[in-house]
C-alpha cells in the first residue's frame, strides 16, 4: 500500500473536529482494543506522558532532544502536525519516511479488518506510533496528549514519568470551578506509582494531580525553576536549577514562556534518570532546538514571524514575546484566523492586535473555521484597523504588501506548510495547535472533580489531522 493508498483509508475514519459531532459515553475502550490487537506494543518501552494546556508540544520536543543528547534512541509522538504528517511519528528526532508510515498504517489496517474494530483517525495514528516504537526498539517513547488527557487514546501508555505543563483556559466551557475541572482530566494520565513533573502553581490544582498517588512529585518553583531568563540573539539565555544546576544555558526558541518549558524537560529527564544531566548535554540539546509554528521567524525583510496561539495564555505569551523578543519592529501587521470555540474579542486582546498597524482577518481551513468577515465586524467593534481575506495565502501576501523592511507581520495562529512559496503555502492555519483528541470539552456544571457517569456532552474539539 503507497501512502497516498494509505492516507485515502486513514481519511476515511471518523475525524470528529471536522465534523463537530457528539460523544456519548466517553471511554478508552476502543483504543484498548486496538492497542490489544497491535499486541499491546506500549508495553514494549518506558514512556514519559505529557499533558498541560500550553507548552506540551515544546516541552515534548525538548525532552527528546535531551534524551538524544544523552544518548538514548527517542521515538516522539506528537500533534498536530506543521508540514506533514509524517512529523507526529519520529525517531531519534527525525520524522519517519513515507514507505514506514505506509507500512505502519497498512498493518493497522489489517489489524482492525481482522478484529472488527472501527477506529477513529486519531486512535489510528496512536496505534501506528506506538507499534512503529515497538518495533524500533527505542529507549524510550515521548508521547503528548492530544487533548486532556483521561480519555484520550495516548492514554493507553502508562508514563514512567508524566509531565503537567500547567493547567489554563482551553476545552472548558468556563463555568465555576473550570479549572479544577480541567485538573481533574489532565490528572487522569497519572497512574499510581509514576514520577510527577509538575509545572502548574496553583496550590489547590496540585491537590488533584497529587492524590493520584504519584511515587514522587516534582513541583515548579520547589523542585525545579527557571532562575534567568535573558533575551538572546536568537533565542533566549537561561540559568535553570532542579537536581543540578545548569547555568549560561543558550535555548534557540523566542518566547520567555519557552524558559519554563526548557525547567520542565530537564525536571522530567533527570526523574527518568534519577541523577542530574551533564551540562553539556543540555546545552547540546537546547542549541538549535527551533520548533516549526512557535514564533518561528520564517521571513526577513520583513522580519516574519508564525506563532499558533490558540487560546487566551497562549495568546498573551505572543504578545509578551513580540513586545520583548521583536522589540525593534517599527510596526507590527498581523494575520490571524481561529474556530468557532473561540472568543474572537478575548484573543484579539490578549494578543494585543489593538496595537498593531493593521490586521488581516482569514478564515481557517476547516468547518468551524470562522469567516473573515465576521472576525473583521469583531475587530472593529474594538475598534481595530482590519481588512478581511477570506483565502488564507492571499491574507498572507496582503500584511507584507504593506510592510517595509524593518515591521514585523505576525502570522497569528497559522499552521506552516511550506516556506513561502515560503509563505504562500503557509497555512493550513494554525487554528488550533492543541492536538487530537476524542475528549469534550470540559462540562463544570457537571463535573467539577470528575464527570457524572453516564453523562453524555457535545463535542467540540475532536480527532483532527492536520
Amino acid at each position: 500500500m503507497t501512502l497516498c493508498d494509505a492516507m485515502a483509508w486513514l481519511d476515511r475514519h471518523v475525524n470528529l473536529e471536522a465534523t463537530a459531532g457528539k460523544v456519548h459515553g466517553l471511554s478508552l475502550d476502543r483504543m484498548r482494543s486496538l492497542a490489544a490487537a497491535l499486541g499491546d506494543p506500549q508495553r514494549d518501552f518506558p514512556a514519559v506522558h505529557i499533558t498541560g494546556t500550553n507548552g506540551k508540544g515544546s516541552t515534548a520536543h525538548l525532552i527528546s532532544r535531551l534524551f538524544a543528547a544523552r544518548g538514548l534512541y527517542a521515538g516522539t509522538y506528537t500533534s498536530p502536525h506543521v508540514s506533514s504528517i509524517n512529523e507526529r511519528i519520529q525517531l531519534a528526532g527525525a520524522p519517519i519516511d513515507d514507505d514506514t508510515l505506509a507500512e505502519l498504517l497498512g498493518d493497522v489496517r489489517r489489524v482492525i479488518e481482522a478484529a472488527g474494530i472501527e477506529p477513529s483517525w486519531f486512535e489510528i495514528m496512536t496505534g501506528a506510533a506506538l507499534r512503529c516504537f515497538a518495533d524500533a526498539a527505542v529507549d524510550v517513547a515521548v508521547v503528548e496528549v492530544g487533548k486532556l488527557g483521561r480519555y484520550d487514546a495516548t492514554n493507553v501508555v502508562d508514563g514512567d514519568v508524566v509531565v503537567v505543563t500547567n493547567v489554563g483556559e482551553d476545552h472548558t466551557d468556563g463555568g465555576p470551578g473550570w479549572r479544577a475541572a480541567v485538573a481533574w482530566e489532565k490528572a487522569g494520565i497519572v497512574k499510581p506509582g509514576a514520577l510527577l513533573v509538575l509545572g502548574e502553581t496553583d496550590p489547590a490544582l496540585r491537590e488533584v494531580f497529587c492524590e493520584v498517588g504519584p511515587s514522587r512529585t516534582f513541583l515548579r518553583g520547589e523542585d525545579f525553576a527557571c532562575l534567568r531568563n535573558d533575551l538572546a540573539l536568537g533565542g533566549r539565555m537561561l540559568d535553570i536549577t532542579a537536581g543540578g544546576r545548569y547555568e549560561d544555558v543558550f535555548l534557540e526558541l523566542h518566547g520567555r514562556h519557552q524558559g519554563d518549558n526548557a525547567a520542565l524537560a530537564i525536571a522530567a529527564c533527570e526523574a527518568f534518570f534519577d541523577t542530574p544531566l551533564p551540562a553539556d548535554v543540555v546545552s547540546e540539546a537546547f542549541a538549535g532546538a527551533g520548533l516549526p509554528g512557535r514564533l518561528e521567524v520564517v521571513g526577513r525583510a520583513p522580519l516574519t514571524v508564525v506563532d499558533g496561539a490558540h487560546n487566551p495564555d497562549g495568546a498573551s505569551a505572543a504578545r509578551v514575546a513580540l513586545e520583548e523578543d521583536f522589540a525593534g519592529a517599527a510596526r507590527t501587521f498581523m494575520v490571524i484566523g481561529m474556530m468557532r470555540e473561540r472568543d474572537p474579542a478575548r484573543m484579539f486582546e490578549e494578543i494585543g492586535a489593538d496595537r498593531c498597524e493593521l490586521l488581516v482577518t482569514t478564515t481557517a481551513p476547516s468547518p468551524r473555521g470562522i469567516p473573515a468577515v465576521e472576525l473583521a465586524r469583531i475587530a472593529g467593534e474594538a475598534g481595530i484597523g482590519c481588512a478581511a481575506v477570506e483565502d488564507p495565502a492571499a491574507a498572507l501576501r496582503h500584511a507584507p504588501a504593506d510592510a517595509a523592511d524593518r515591521d514585523l507581520p505576525l502570522r497569528g495562529r497559522g499552521r506552516t506548510q511550506r516556506r513561502n512559496d515560503r509563505i504562500g503555502h503557509h497555512l493550513e492555519l494554525l487554528a488550533e495547535t492543541s492536538g487530537d483528541v476524542r475528549s469534550p470539552p470540559v462540562r463544570t456544571q457537571h463535573c467539577p472533580r470528575g464527570p457524572t457517569p453516564g453523562h453524555s456532552t457535545e463535542l467540540r474539539h475532536g480527532d483532527r489531522r492536520r
